[in-house]
């Protein structure tokens, strides 16, 4: 397979074909995202995933799954995706499943005729980053969208009955407005109505401006304690139901999976448990991106 610099992929999508039809990200302005910086954001051409297809159907043929990467193959062109899916099913004919990434933009530029066009040739799941609810924080780290247009976008992939993974990053108000972002979040996440949370905890990068501001002192990073108070928060606050909530990432200090409102009892005693030192966090050495 022919990939153009590192890829990056959902860890639920280790299992599928990764087929990198768009380098790096349409948007790459968020300060604390460092996956894309060393790219500028490209289609790539006809030519480059055709032969990516046909190396996938030599290779992984029986496979069921396709990852299409980099970070935003969403805002291609309807006709442009319609080709491609098509493509994968004539190629690929065991897919029974197709996933990517898709940023609000990408999402709202779509009808909800033609996402439900694109579920139709195997279009399954779309992860997309909300990273925060909280409209103060969206604009600290540039991520071009509000409160309201991260709603209108969900509501757009529900309409269609596309299955809706949304990614919050734990620490993104930095230690001042650690709660307000969680409340603000959760409030945001319970509109949106995902099938799927997932809450990862922030870890500043040298490569972003949000890591050099943490590194100045311009931003004060949670401790493991903050981050811990936050997903509390988040747990006690979330009302869509039901959702598959996930705070298993490696950048996690604990480990947290269940569905809500099942399972909320249940994880919050074992936040309980890490607040009051009964139970073990993971060590700094041990999380990762």
């Amino acid at each position: 397979m022919n990939y153009d610099g590192d890829i990056i992929r959902p860890p639920s999508e280790a299992n599928s074909i990764i087929l990198q039809v768009t380098v790096g990200c349409s948007h790459n302005h968020c300060t604390f995202c460092g996956a894309y910086k060393d790219k500028k954001f490209r289609i790539r051409s006809d030519e480059e995933v055709i032969d990516n297809i046909s190396f996938a159907a030599r290779h992984y043929g029986e496979q069921k799954r396709v990852f299409l990467a980099d970070g935003d193959v969403l805002i291609l062109s309807q006709k442009r995706l319609l080709a491609l899916f098509k493509l994968i099913k004539q190629h690929l004919p065991h897919v029974n499943r197709i996933a990517l990434y898709g940023n609000a933009k990408a999402i709202r530029g779509k009808s909800v005729a033609e996402l439900k066009e694109l579920k139709g040739l195997g279009l399954h799941r779309i992860y997309m980053g909300l990273e925060s609810g909280d409209n103060a924080v969206l604009a600290a780290v540039k991520k071009g969208e509000t409160d309201k247009s991260m709603i209108a976008a969900a509501r757009i992939a529900k309409k269609a009955g596309v299955f809706l993974s949304v990614t919050v990053l734990l620490g993104l108000g930095g230690a001042r407005d650690s709660l307000r972002h969680a409340r603000e979040t959760s409030r945001v996440l319970s509109l949106m109505e995902p099938k799927q949370i997932a809450a990862l905890c922030l870890m500043p990068l040298a490569n972003t401006e949000l890591g050099a501001q943490y590194q100045n002192g311009n931003f004060e990073l949670p401790s493991a304690t903050g981050m811990l108070l936050e997903l509390q928060e988040l747990l006690l606050n979330i009302r869509c139901d039901p959702v598959q909530f996930m705070a298993n990432h490696a950048s996690n200090y604990l480990p947290l999976s269940g569905r809500l409102p099942r399972d909320r009892e249940a994880m919050l005693e074992k936040i309980k448990m890490a607040l009051l030192g009964k139970r073990s966090l993971v060590p700094e050495r041990f999380r990762a991106l």
